[in-house]
């Protein structure tokens, strides 16, 4: 059976949200993880030259195996029809990786970041503006956020623990690490009087 080489496995993508099942909205600090998975997808599918720039020796590359390409097909006619078909099907690509973008962001970053003409690699390029530009507001809020979170507004110890814990984790995410020791910490002093004497043995 012949090799239909005109397929690319982006094309056989049905449901974005099989393989990036968050939502990037602008309140909440996923950026970095949303991020990673859109870039290991868009690797797996073969179109991470929609996102990322490529290096000099990777266009040059590209450049001679067009020309080989074309040289094989021989008539000044067929080199123009490969060149066209080839700008064909990496804009139909380019849409694809957008319409990825578009699916897992929220409305309010879609209406933000949407402009018309605009490439895969040019919306995400401002998508990141967008969230290096919202991180100093973040820090600030998550920061006090964290201070504040007390064991008597949660139902037991484990969803205390865990909202530390996601906080702490999205402080990272925006460039601010909590240190373990400052964790613990926290986490101690945010306890109630049941706790007490489990404070103590901790500290």
């Amino acid at each position: 059976m012949a090799e239909n080489k005109n397929f690319y496995p982006a094309l056989a993508v049905n449901n974005i949200r099989n393989f990036i099942p968050i939502t990037l909205e602008m309140e909440t600090n996923h950026y970095s993880t949303w991020a990673e998975l859109f870039k290991i997808h868009c690797t797996v599918y073969q179109v991470i030259d929609h996102i990322i720039p490529t290096t000099p020796e990777t266009e040059s590359s590209k450049e001679k195996e067009k020309a080989t390409a074309g040289n094989k097909e021989g008539s000044v006619v067929e080199k123009e029809k490969s060149a066209e078909s080839y700008k064909e099907q990496w804009s139909r690509l380019d849409a694809i990786v957008l319409q990825w973008i578009y699916g897992t962001i929220s409305t309010d970053l879609l209406h933000t970041i949407m402009s018309l003409s605009s490439t895969a690699q040019q919306t995400l390029e401002r998508l990141d503006n967008i969230v290096q530009d919202n991180k100093a507001s973040r820090v600030v809020h998550l920061e006090n956020q964290f201070t504040r979170v007390h064991l008597n507004d949660f139902p037991n110890i484990s969803a205390y623990c865990q909202e530390l814990k996601m906080i702490a984790d999205q402080l990272s995410n925006v460039g601010s690490l909590v240190l373990n020791q400052r964790l613990v910490l926290q986490l101690i002093a945010s306890l109630n009087e049941n706790y007490n004497g489990v404070a103590i043995f901790i500290q």
